[in-house]
């Protein structure tokens, strides 16, 4: 999978949709030193971020880091990626990440896992089907949660990683408690959840139309379930006169001859 961030939001789905893809767990799973994961680590003194040493917990692998400023530790992951980006992704244009990650996938499937792979001299899916993996037995995903305050501004909208989000339109002005999950946020106000959302991309507005319901009623009359035939409530202003065009043709004539 291919994402536009390397925050530890994406590398949790990331890793989650490869055990779903492989169904099961691996041992070991090495990175790369990402700062969303590898706070520091100095002379093999690592010091993991707290969540990705819980998400290693939840799904039972054992992280390792490769040691900086040493190529040798990950070469096979770096010609790897040569890899990807020479045959899958050269000369190739995508209209958006689903595009991308469809042919992504279809790629490893069809052309790298069935290839005979420089190394082992084996084909990829040949070989990874006799490897034992951890099974996932059913687990939901990992329950990833980052939690944020945010002011609601005077049009019901809560700004959220560049994009705005809709909330009961009475808490305008309030604060409210913003909770991120893997793929979607939900906003809670004095502890009662007020809205949810599926993610967006940055600069997008979501808005519920049900958060702003009754805004420009000005009196207690309750909503038709319909569209209503006639509005009970419609005064009237007489009946307008209706005359024929030829004496406004009179009167523009008369107009031209005074103008005149």
């Amino acid at each position: 999978m291919a994402f536009p961030r390397q925050r530890l939001r994406e590398w949790l789905a990331g890793h989650e949709q490869a055990f779903q893809h492989f169904g099961g767990v691996t041992d070991t799973v090495v990175v790369d030193n990402a700062k969303a994961m590898v706070l520091t680590h100095t002379r093999g003194a690592i010091t993991w971020h707290p969540t990705y040493v819980d998400f290693a917990g939840y799904y039972g692998f054992r992280p390792w880091a490769c040691a900086p400023y040493r190529p040798q530790t990950k070469g096979k992951v770096e010609s790897g990626v040569k890899y990807v980006a020479r045959n899958a992704l050269a000369g190739k244009r995508f209209h958006s990440w689903a595009h991308l990650n469809a042919w992504l996938l279809e790629w490893a499937t069809t052309i790298a896992d069935q290839r005979v792979h420089g190394t082992t001299h084996e084909v990829p899916a040949t070989r990874f089907a006799q490897e034992a993996l951890t099974p996932l037995d059913g687990r939901p995903p990992y329950a990833w949660m980052h939690v944020r305050e945010r002011v609601v501004a005077s049009d019901a909208l809560v700004s959220i990683d560049g994009s705005r989000y809709s909330v009961p339109a009475h808490l305008a002005g309030t604060t409210v408690t913003v909770r991120e999950h893997a793929t979607d946020f939900t906003i809670w106000a004095h502890g009662t959840l007020v809205a949810r959302h599926p993610r967006q991309a940055r600069h997008q507005v979501r808005m519920d139309p049900a958060h702003y319901a009754g805004l420009l009623r000005v009196d207690q009359t309750p909503l038709a379930a319909a569209p209503p035939q006639h509005d009970p409530r419609y005064v009237g202003h007489g009946v307008v006169a209706v005359r024929d065009l030829a004496v406004y043709e009179q009167y523009a004539a008369l107009a031209a001859e005074v103008a005149a």
